[in-house]
């Protein structure tokens, strides 16, 4: 009776909690599959997951173009680029905004690497990173280093804008040493 009635009791806050972005969703693992994609980037030109297949890929989330934190994030992606290509790696920003939107956020920022638009939140919510509030819903800043392989690496779910990219360069740096 008591396990049923526990029961009961989950079922409900799962239901009343969904509509406010409480509600526990898939979690993704490192080792897991990266959950395959294709979105428009800021020119409109179609990126997939395979075609980073062969190289490690950041795939980072984040809430809204143009906003203090997300511009923090970017353009510290953007200074150290080189860094990255130099492991191997490419970048890729995905949020909720227009593909609009991205073109004028990156032409402003000089952004090297695509934004992808995911206005209608498919691809943030099947890597866990939909906030989703009712009225609102927007993309949690978090991070997924792929592998070559397509397999999650790394997970980084809170983000400080100022100093994530150094712990993403260690991280690079760490997994792409042979065993």
């Amino acid at each position: 009776m008591r396990r049923h009635a526990l029961s009961l009791l989950a079922g409900l806050f799962g239901a009343l909690a969904a509509p406010l972005g409480l509600a526990a969703e898939a979690v993704l693992g490192v080792g897991d599959p990266a959950p395959a994609f294709t979105l428009p980037d800021q020119h409109g030109e179609p990126r997939s997951l395979s075609d980073y297949r062969g190289d490690w890929l950041v795939l980072y989330f984040y809430p809204k173009d143009d906003t203090p934190g997300c511009t923090t994030e970017a353009c510290s992606f953007r200074d150290n680029i080189n860094r990255l290509i130099a492991q191997d790696a490419a970048v890729l920003g995905v949020s909720m905004d227009s593909v609009a939107s991205h073109a004028a956020f990156a032409k402003e920022y000089e952004l090297p690497f695509p934004l992808l638009a995911d206005p209608g939140g498919e691809v943030v919510e099947r890597y866990g990173a939909l906030s989703d509030y009712l009225v609102v819903k927007f993309a949690k800043r978090q991070t997924f280093i792929v592998d070559p392989e397509g397999r999650i690496a790394a997970i980084y779910r809170k983000v400080d804008p100022d100093a994530h990219v150094q712990d993403v360069l260690e991280d690079l740096k760490a997994l792409s040493q042979p065993e």
